[in-house]
């Protein structure tokens, strides 16, 4: 063949990365002692191993030591050892640890990303320039908020021992966004990397002794489901970390229900990839190689539904065809394969099935004309049109390299296929009018939206979801808050509700009857179940009757909610003015609140005036926040920014406490409405008429219809209700322990945010008792990245 000739074919030659250090690496390893704990290398309690393959071969690479029980009980035990002296390190000196780390893993990046490939099995592209560099990244980033934490988060502290689990399809990057905040933060770390993908996390371990980690700061525990459990089940962790699927997820927020650990998930997605008429078409293709093919698909936030408008389908569809013939299959030490191997046997087994499922149901698959390797794991990139929104294909997370596609006719129809999923990871959007994108990216329930991008990531911006891909953020300043915790003025435990008693007294005769209705989408209105409960005032005497609501009423209330759209679409300038105004109609009837109070709960009249008094401060104090507590703008490095937007959660359900029930009910439900959340209320039980009253006040002061709403009752039982529905995004609960733990066992329908104070009171006199503390739950951080330039 002659020179011209070889111009015409242009074929892909071999470019293989020698592994020759890797298996040096592995050939000197004792991996029957690769548990590492307290600073040192240990076998496995009964010396139990599994192993560890090449899934572009199948050939073993280890028999590596797989932990248990009481393999967990000594690495939470080191952990909690080394905590007090960690935290008490001064933040110079974690910070240059964690410095270390980071140069270290740089000096040794080529054994890290060749170990990566040769036990997930992706490109070496890919884990050489995108999980290495971004692993360094994480914790040179977060060496500087160790050095910061006291001036950028007074008052906080680290949350304690930090068990982390990690998945396979990111083994050393999801390492990094782990383990750094949390050492950054002042905590220990007891982390299990998945049992598929252990040996970055082994190597990583003797990084951390080079570094100079004290013992017992970082201790991982590689193993199957057992050392997973033992670590979400252990008394002595005080927060969970998990990455993985929405189903394991769900268990573990069950698994800690009650246990006061702090808790934040990263789970799947469903990400839509939209494509409007007036993209560049050729680099949405490329854009939409890096979204589902990149890493086999085996990617939370993996653009797996395509989204094109109508008039640019066909063209598009044939340019996206023409790019998925020339993808490369083979080896991912070939540094021309664009897909490698899936993780394993299961793994492939899994998508076969989807797809096959898919197509039964209508979808039809089409798959480029080439060879599969003879050996391995692996699956032809997959194009699957005449997708019905409700085709299995356009709802379950493949986690395999298989597209589907949806068209779509407007804007309005982009954004309502877009968000028809239980899950919010991630989102693409591509449109050469930035008006448009910017319009879009807000209305799409997504924790992260690329514009004109896809897959980027960076330390300084925080990542994570909405509904069902969880809840907590990586990287940023949020996910800072992660790993850290704010003094809450607890108090006493609270006893669960005694069932109401008869008045020991009849109520004043002269007085004219009042009839407690309910609050729901901004009328007054009778309980569906027609009941109502006697409330007692001082000394046993029958104050008056309040409505008994049920599951309907909160049916109703959650579907006021969710339909008053006025409240958080309206500027926070508007929620203001409305909380001033709010706040002014309540001091008017100080004097009648204040008597209400006094006669309820028994306490003074100077004390039931104070109450009402820092009822109306406190509504002052969020009105005056709700336009001052707002997003960021992150300059990632790349010509790039990245808006951090402040969003609502949603529809919240709130129960409040008995004690201080003007004041615990306002500094619940003020903060939820400033930021723009709609609010289902279950007040005091024991005191409900103190609320009844105050929706006379919301009734006069510009509240929109549906953005509070009021259902008095049983507060045990109408929580349990909010916790179950799953068109409810987020439930604050201050009730008993059995209560707290009970919501957050009930919250796993639909994964939505819950906070409890642990079944203890608070003292809502405090000024810790309200503030940004309160404002952070009450919003969803959502990552824009807007690249820029030519």
């Amino acid at each position: 063949m002659n020179i011209m000739e070889r111009y015409q074919a242009m074929e892909y030659g071999p470019a293989p990365e020698s592994r020759a250090e890797a298996d040096a690496w592995i050939a000197g390893r004792d991996f029957a002692r690769s548990l590492y704990v307290g600073g040192e290398w240990r076998a496995a309690e009964g010396g139990a191993t599994f192993e560890v393959r090449d899934p572009a071969t199948g050939a073993l690479l280890a028999n590596v030591s797989e932990a248990g029980k009481a393999d967990v009980d000594a690495a939470v035990a080191a952990a909690a050892k080394a905590l007090p002296k960690w935290r008490a390190t001064s933040g110079f000196a974690r910070a240059r640890i964690l410095y270390a780390i980071g140069r270290a893993m740089q000096r040794h990046g080529r054994l890290f990303a060749v170990l990566e490939s040769l036990d997930n099995g992706k490109p070496i592209r890919e884990s050489r320039d995108i999980d290495v560099p971004l692993a360094i990244r994480h914790f040179i980033h977060h060496a500087g908020w160790a050095q910061s934490l006291d001036r950028d988060f007074p008052g906080q502290a680290g949350v304690g021992v930090v068990g982390q689990i990690i998945p396979w399809n990111f083994p050393l990057l999801m390492l990094a966004w782990k383990v750094a905040p949390a050492l950054s933060a002042g905590c220990t770390v007891v982390l299990k990397p998945a049992e598929l993908t252990p040996l970055t996390a082994i190597l990583f371990s003797e990084i951390c002794a080079r570094a100079g980690v004290p013992k017992g700061v970082v201790n991982i525990v590689h193993g199957g489901p057992a050392a997973g459990s033992a670590i979400v089940e252990h008394s002595g962790i005080d927060k969970i970390a998990f990455t993985g699927s929405s189903e394991v997820g769900k268990i573990i927020r069950k698994a800690t229900a009650g246990s006061g650990k702090k808790l934040s998930l990263e789970l799947g997605g469903k990400s839509a990839f939209m494509v409007f008429e007036d993209a560049d078409l050729d680099s949405a293709v490329e854009g939409l190689v890096d979204g589902i093919w990149f890493n086999q698909g085996q990617v939370c936030c993996a653009g797996s539904r395509l989204l094109v408008q109508e008039g640019i389908a066909e063209a598009f569809l044939a340019k996206v065809k023409a790019r998925m013939a020339k993808l490369r299959l083979g080896s991912p030490l070939d540094k021309n394969t664009d897909i490698g191997p899936l993780v394993d046997a299961i793994q492939l087994e899994r998508v076969r099935r989807l797809v096959a499922e898919g197509a039964r149901q209508g979808a039809v698959c089409w798959q480029p004309d080439q060879p599969l390797p003879n050996a391995g794991y692996f699956h032809l990139p997959t194009l699957a049109t005449g997708v019905s929104p409700a085709n299995i294909l356009a709802q379950e997370e493949v986690f395999g390299p298989v597209l589907s596609v949806i068209t779509f006719r407007n804007t309005e129809e982009a954004v309502e296929l877009a968000n028809n999923t239980r899950y919010g990871l991630a989102a693409s959007v591509w449109s050469e009018n930035v008006n448009l994108a910017l319009h879009v990216a807000p209305q799409l329930k997504a924790g992260v939206v690329w514009i004109n991008g896809t897959n980027m990531f960076d330390a300084a911006c925080g990542f994570g979801g909405y509904r069902e891909s969880g809840f907590g953020r990586e990287g940023g300043r949020e996910g800072m808050f992660e790993y850290l915790s704010s003094p809450l003025p607890l108090g006493a435990a609270i006893k669960a509700a005694a069932p109401a008693a008869e008045p020991a007294t009849a109520g004043e005769g002269d007085a004219i009857d009042r009839t407690a209705k309910l609050y729901i989408g901004g009328k007054q209105v009778r309980p569906d179940g027609n009941y109502a409960y006697p409330v007692l005032g001082r000394k046993g005497r029958l104050a008056g009757e309040a409505g008994l609501g049920n599951r309907k009423d909160i049916r109703d209330a959650v579907a006021a909610a969710r339909g008053c759209k006025a409240w958080p679409e309206a500027t926070a300038f508007n929620r203001s003015q409305v909380l001033y105004f709010l706040a002014e109609n309540l001091s008017g009837r100080a004097d009648e609140f204040a008597a209400r109070i006094a006669d309820l709960t028994g306490v003074s009249g100077r004390a039931a005036r104070a109450e009402v008094d820092l009822s109306v401060e406190r509504l002052f104090l969020y009105a005056g926040l709700a336009d001052k507590f707002e997003g960021r703008a992150h300059q990632p490095p790349m010509r790039a920014v990245t808006l951090a937007l402040h969003e609502p959660v949603g529809v919240v359900g709130v129960v409040a406490p008995d004690d201080a029930p003007l004041l615990g009910l306002v500094s619940l439900v003020a903060p939820l409405l400033a930021m723009g959340n709609t609010v289902v209320a279950v007040p005091s039980e024991r005191h409900a008429l103190v609320a009844t009253d105050l929706y006379q006040v919301l009734e006069y002061s510009d509240v929109p219809a549906g953005a509070l709403n009021i259902v008095t009752g049983r507060a045990s039982d109408l929580a349990t209700v909010l916790a179950r529905h799953d068109d409810v995004d987020g439930l604050w609960v201050v009730a008993d322990a059995a209560t707290c733990a009970k919501v957050e066992a009930e919250s796993i329908g639909n994964l939505k945010r819950v906070w409890t104070a642990g079944g203890r009171t608070l003292d809502w006199h405090s000024a810790a008792a309200a503030g940004e503390a309160f404002l952070r739950r009450a919003i969803e951080v959502k990552n824009v990245w807007v690249p820029y330039g030519d």
